[in-house]
């Protein structure tokens, strides 16, 4: 996925500053990971931007990135493919959709198939 774009609206409505010594902080505030029967999933296949390969895709995660890491770890180990997770999506190599709903079900997350 590409890096989300910061709008004017994100920045809090500052444009343009003459102080000097002004330093915009972004806040970024993670919140607690919810349990695993709260976590409402979306696993889908994507080949877009991706060179005509598939990805099996987990949207719709929520909580802190080391949580997130370690699923998506946890999710590619009993896959055995490789993959990647952050800004809240987890990739997984291939199409593994259905295997990756079962071992996310067994978990205890809310998951649906998504996408045609």
């Amino acid at each position: 996925m590409k890096s989300k774009k910061i709008n004017l609206s994100d920045l809090g409505g500052i444009m343009y500053s003459t102080d000097t010594s002004y330093e915009f902080r972004q806040e970024t505030e993670e919140v607690d990971t919810p349990k695993n029967q709260q976590q409402d999933l979306r696993v889908m296949l994507d080949k877009k931007n991706r060179g005509g390969k598939a990805v099996t895709l987990v949207i719709g995660f929520q909580g802190k990135s080391d949580d997130l890491q370690t699923l998506g770890k946890m999710l590619k180990t009993k896959c055995g493919v490789g993959g990647s997770a952050k800004d809240g999506e987890i990739l997984i190599q291939g199409d593994v959709r259905d295997k990756v709903m079962l071992i996310l079900q067994k978990e205890g997350y809310m998951v649906k198939k998504a996408g045609g």
